[in-house]
């Protein structure tokens, strides 16, 4: 039995800190995320060489799921690299982080990567190059993984690919005829923007939680007002985790509006704070948490995550903090 199953983009993530001059001269847009094609990405990856920080498995998902294993939950994932040395890599990474994870290597391409450019106010620019991550198709899907989850989480990242969309609303499918339920997140403000009507016929649909920042609810509902996001998205699915940054977030649950005060820190590198924010809590709603415990765990798990470089803990949650967070 798996506390979260997870199905996303396995893409490798290559983290480096650049000034803003250098952003400035590739010419992406900074703070989000620009889908490169194979020379793009190895062009970049050829200027960040000697800055790069460390490596990791990661995409959304991935880390998601590496974050439930960290806070000692079970959790499995489904996703698709090649059989080449980062593939091995990412293979490796998630295993040694406590991830259940069966993939055959493919031939037809090289892993996904992400390269992460950081700048000296803490936003992340990320430079994505899917490799064979874009072919995940629904014969990817293990099934019987999914049948044993309490949820599934999936990556909206999927609903951008034919084939992997076809595998999100694959493993969907599995999990609702099972009695599994479905989180989504939301994953990036474009995303909500060029498939608005998409998330919205899940949402209504077979999604039982939400994940998703302000700016992404806003895009969603049209509503300028956070609190009143959550209350139309509540209107139409049974749960809502909206995070605000520095602010906390907002849970809906059962018809209640639960505020999540924000924890005070230092950000040095948002990567990975919204997939920390949805690991930590569904690790808590799958462990006999209730929905404002939840909450509060993410909202500290968040805070500890942007206080450091990577979307790995540093410093992971020992039992006994995650029994005092949640008292």
């Amino acid at each position: 039995m798996y506390d979260v199953v997870g199905v996303g983009n396995a893409l490798v993530d290559i983290q480096a800190q650049v000034p803003d001059e250098m952003l400035a001269k590739l010419g992406y847009a900074k703070g989000i995320m620009t889908l490169v094609d194979d020379q793009c990405q190895s062009d970049v990856l050829q200027r960040l060489d000697h800055r790069t920080l460390y490596r990791c498995a990661g995409g959304s998902a991935a880390n998601t799921i590496v974050a439930v294993a960290e806070f000692g939950g079970r959790s499995a994932y489904i996703g698709k690299v090649s059989s080449d040395e980062v593939g091995d890599f990412f293979l490796q990474d998630m295993r040694n982080n406590g991830v259940k994870i069966d993939v055959t290597g493919s031939t037809t391409g090289p892993t996904g990567t992400c390269a992460i450019l950081i700048t000296d106010d803490a936003q992340r620019t990320m430079l994505t190059n899917l490799g064979v991550s874009a072919t995940l198709g629904p014969e990817d899907v293990n099934e019987e993984d999914v049948r044993h989850a309490i949820y599934l989480y999936v990556e909206g990242y999927l609903l951008t690919g034919s084939s992997s969309k076809a595998a999100a609303l694959r493993a969907i499918e599995v999990a609702k005829s099972n009695n599994v339920k479905v989180a989504l997140t939301a994953s990036d403000p474009f995303l909500v923007n060029l498939l608005r009507d998409e998330l919205w016929d899940l949402i209504k649909g077979p999604v039982d939680l939400l994940f998703c920042n302000e700016e992404e609810a806003k895009s969603l509902t049209g509503s300028d007002d956070a609190e009143q996001c959550a209350r139309i998205l509540h209107q139409h699915m049974d749960n809502v985790a909206m995070t605000l940054g520095a602010q906390g977030s907002i849970v809906m649950h059962a018809g209640e509006t639960i505020r999540i005060p924000g924890v005070p820190c230092h950000a040095i590198d948002t990567t990975g704070a919204g997939d920390m924010y949805a690991g930590a809590f569904l690790y808590a709603i799958t462990n006999n948490y209730n929905w404002k415990q939840a909450g509060t765990l993410a909202s500290h798990a968040a805070s500890r995550i942007v206080s450091q470089m990577g979307a790995r803990l540093d410093q992971k949650f020992t039992p006994h903090e995650v029994e005092q967070l949640c008292e």
